[in-house]
């Protein structure tokens, strides 16, 4: 039996989860998730507490049972408190500037780079410019966009120059010597 797979989710209070025809709807006071569960995995709600169990014990029955399971504890914990992941950037002239729905990051290139922000994501600009702070209910969706912003340019390890999360220790290496 998986480990992950057999404990329970508890539901908080204004959380409900819905499994009808192999999808599973789970609704909160931040929003709504929707997920297909996997063949051979069924959930169960009763009493506030949701139970997952699958038919086989093949591999890939026992690999999803526990995916499954974590997925769902995680729509849940994202329609009751939301998910956030918080970005710095550090360097001289770089900063941040949201224009609609738009990410601009000035990052030492001739021209800012624009990101795109998807639905289902809030992003909002603080600290002069300095720091993003990327918020929504989907865990996977926010870290992507996290990810994503990081990308263009990270934390560098010489001068430390770039976009790394909070609270990221940067691993400083020594400059060339002459001799």
């Amino acid at each position: 039996m998986s480990r992950i797979g057999k404990e329970p989710v508890k539901l908080p209070e204004g959380v409900t989860l819905e499994v009808k025809d192999g999808a599973v709807r789970v609704k909160g006071k931040l929003g709504e998730l929707a997920w297909s569960l996997p063949d051979g995995i069924s959930c169960e709600v009763k009493d506030g507490v949701a139970r997952f169990s699958r038919v086989g014990d093949d591999r890939r029955s026992r690999a999803f049972h526990g995916l499954s399971r974590a997925l769902v504890a995680n729509m849940v914990e994202g329609v009751s408190k939301g998910y956030e992941k918080h970005l710095d950037i550090e360097g001289v002239g770089f900063k941040f500037e949201l224009k609609g729905k738009q990410l601009m990051l000035s990052i030492g290139y001739a021209a800012p780079k624009a990101y795109d922000i998807p639905d289902g994501v809030k992003v909002t600009v603080g600290n002069a410019g300095l720091h993003v702070d990327v918020t929504g209910i989907d865990k996977q969706l926010v870290g992507r966009v996290a990810a994503d912003i990081r990308a263009f340019k990270p934390a560098e390890p010489y001068k430390g120059k770039g976009i790394r999360y909070t609270g990221e220790k940067i691993r400083r290496k020594e400059g060339k010597t002459v001799a």
